[in-house]
């Protein structure tokens, strides 16, 4: 099994949205994939609610690292990347096995 998890530091404004916002979106989008892209067992997005560094956070499981790698490919998830392009400041990842 592959964890993939991501963060995200946002913009406090970003395409006509806030910060939650934007979250709220990223969220919505990201754990639809679950059912849509092969390979993608699960996917849980955390909007931060506790100060810190960054402001929402994604885990993501997969069987394999192939699977992550299709994941990261696909048109559906393409399609989010441009969308969380244009409202995070930074993003910091992990995949590991377990």
């Amino acid at each position: 099994m592959v964890k993939h998890i991501v963060f995200w530091k946002l913009h406090d404004q970003a395409e006509g949205q806030t910060k939650l916002e934007n979250a709220k979106i990223i969220k919505e989008k990201l754990e639809g994939l679950v059912g849509v892209i092969p390979g993608l067992l699960s996917a849980n997005v955390g909007i931060n609610q506790n100060g810190g560094e960054y402001d929402a956070a994604l885990i993501a499981e997969f069987s394999t690292f192939d699977d992550l790698h299709q994941y990261d490919t696909h048109p559906a998830h393409q399609k989010v990347r441009e969308f969380v392009a244009k409202v995070r400041i930074a993003r910091t990842a992990v995949d590991y096995e377990y």
